[in-house]
């Protein structure tokens, strides 16, 4: 029995669950959201405490930060998670700490065919494999091949720096230096950077903002908005950011392919992908992801895939908590 949690800038899905080989198998589970709560903790203790003497053997949380001696500083929300101080408050001593594109990465050895959307066929070529996930913030892992096993492993590449290439692109990086500060990956692809891109093309481009539009921004999150409209054609400036947030989400797979030489396959999770997957089954995603620099073959050789299911991170770190007990 292994206590499983996925911590995002936004939300904390936890769950029990009786692990047997790869079959997971869920007890119960429960969202919260985390700007309701002070801490990982008190969610942690709000959980524990009605679980009806289902008491798990130990806890893998995956987070959404890196994670060094079992501590994590999750940047989105300004908390700091310690695996000692869990201890103290569910007195369950095998507490596990992973970041959560890591968490996704063993995930991947749960999930069926059918979880997938395929959005670049590619080759069958045995390698190292990369994740990318945009959501609050932006992850990015690897798998390593060692011609025999995939090992998981966490990156903070999200936070390098974003590369302008076009005019548009150095007037948007401008804005972003001028509103936000130093401009990375996780500002621009992003639910946040759609937001941003949005508001450069309003101010900036001076793209004219549908009153429509700006009502629903009262009502539900702007960036959920705009990709909506977006899907539907029924504003310009709304077609014209999500055009720029695909190019640049290619623009980074490509870069993310290269850095890992990602052969084996390249995974596009977070919660964004999913909600936009007829967007990103264009032209204008495989243009710009294959519009590298002298290794085209090389990432057009890449198995590109959509994972559907928003519970991957949650399975990865019921896999890893159920296997890494010492």
């Amino acid at each position: 029995m292994v206590l499983a949690g996925d911590l995002g800038g936004t939300k904390m899905n936890l769950a029990l669950y009786e692990a047997d080989g790869n079959d997971m198998k869920v007890i119960a589970s429960k969202q919260y959201h985390c700007r309701e709560y002070d801490s990982a903790n008190a969610i942690l203790g709000d959980y524990m405490k009605n679980l009806e003497g289902n008491k798990p053997e130990s806890i893998c949380l995956g987070v959404a930060g890196p994670v060094i001696d079992n501590k994590a500083d999750i940047v989105n929300l300004s908390w700091i998670v310690d695996a000692e101080e869990i201890k103290a408050v569910t007195g369950i001593n095998n507490i596990t700490l992973i970041n959560d594109l890591e968490a996704n990465a063993y995930g991947l050895a749960c999930l069926r065919n059918e979880d997938f959307t395929l959005i670049h066929e590619g080759e069958i070529n045995p390698g190292n494999m990369a994740i990318i996930a945009p959501g609050t913030g932006l992850g990015e892992a690897g798998l390593f091949w060692d011609g025999k096993f995939y090992h998981p492993f966490a990156t903070e590449g999200g936070h390098s720096d974003f590369a302008p290439r076009t005019e548009t692109d150095f007037e948007l990086h401008n804005y972003f230096l001028r509103t936000q500060g130093i401009v990375s990956w996780d500002r621009v692809i992003t639910g946040p950077g759609i937001h941003t891109i949005y508001t450069f093309l309003r101010d900036e481009k001076k793209f004219e903002e549908p009153l429509w539009l700006k009502e629903e921004f009262d009502e539900e999150d702007p960036s959920a908005a705009i990709s909506e409209a977006a899907l539907q054609n029924r504003s310009a400036i709304c077609v014209e950011t999500m055009q720029l947030f695909v190019r640049y989400l290619a623009r980074e797979c490509s870069n993310l392919v290269l850095k890992m030489k990602a052969t084996g396959g390249l995974f596009l999770g977070g919660g964004i992908p999913p909600k936009i997957a007829p967007l990103i089954q264009t032209k204008t995603f495989i243009e710009n992801y294959l519009d590298c620099d002298r290794l085209t073959d090389l990432v057009n050789g890449v198995p590109i895939k959509i994972i559907n299911s928003d519970k991957t991170a949650l399975i990865g770190a019921a896999y890893y908590g159920s296997y890494s007990r010492p």
